[in-house]
């Protein structure tokens, strides 16, 4: 019998290799699961610009101001992107804003059994629908949308700090996530093929 593995990634939610990385990721869950395994997966949470405002930006407009042009105009071209993946990207929609508003949502959801899908509907709100997800109104109609039963208070706001500053001491960076650590010690950096996640998890699987 397959034994119940474990899995933890830290991911933010407006960065696009964290989006990928986290569809196969769980595609590769789901494909054990079908298969008679069983996969606990934790998303930690990890902001790549804590103090980025809520207001939200078009993220246009943050590339053109931090990467150029040049790279605006190169990403607008390509269509194809996200894809072989089965994802519907939109660049020009997206509204970069902090993720900590969100993040709360995902713990949240995550305590009531619901964390994988929470996080796809933020990833998906944020890349395809063009929503701001730090807006508390949209976060509350996405919670209901999902199931998530609405939770706010002090004591879970202190736990998601506690846990953003865990996640970085344990070396999470920008250019490290999404960041999956498998139980047994395998960790893989950045969006990796599914076949990657699939095989590490196999790899978990005991023979018998």
């Amino acid at each position: 019998m397959r034994m119940k593995r474990h899995v933890e990634i830290s991911l933010d939610l407006v960065c696009v290799r964290c989006y990928l990385g986290f569809t196969r990721l769980l595609r590769a869950a789901r494909h054990h699961r079908s298969d008679g395994g069983e996969v606990d997966m934790v998303i930690r949470p990890f902001q790549a610009e804590p103090d980025a405002p809520s207001a939200g930006e078009p993220l246009f407009e943050v590339w053109r101001r931090t990467r150029g042009e040049a790279f605006v105009r190169q990403i607008a071209s390509d269509t194809s992107f996200g894809v072989a993946d089965g994802l519907e990207l939109h660049f020009e929609r997206a509204l970069f804003t902090n993720t900590f508003e969100a993040h709360r949502l995902v713990a949240r959801a995550s305590a009531q059994g619901l964390g994988e899908r929470m996080a796809e509907r933020l990833f998906r709100a944020y890349f395809t629908d063009g929503l701001l997800i730090s807006d508390r109104t949209t976060l509350a109609r996405l919670a209901a949308e999902t199931g998530v039963v609405a939770a706010t208070d002090g004591a879970e706001t202190a736990a998601l700090r506690a846990e953003l500053d865990r996640v970085r001491t344990l070396g999470v960076q920008v250019d490290t996530v999404p960041y999956v650590a498998f139980e047994g010690g395998t960790v893989l950096e950045g969006a990796q093929p599914e076949d990657a996640y699939r095989a590490a998890l196999t790899a978990l699987t005991p023979a018998g």
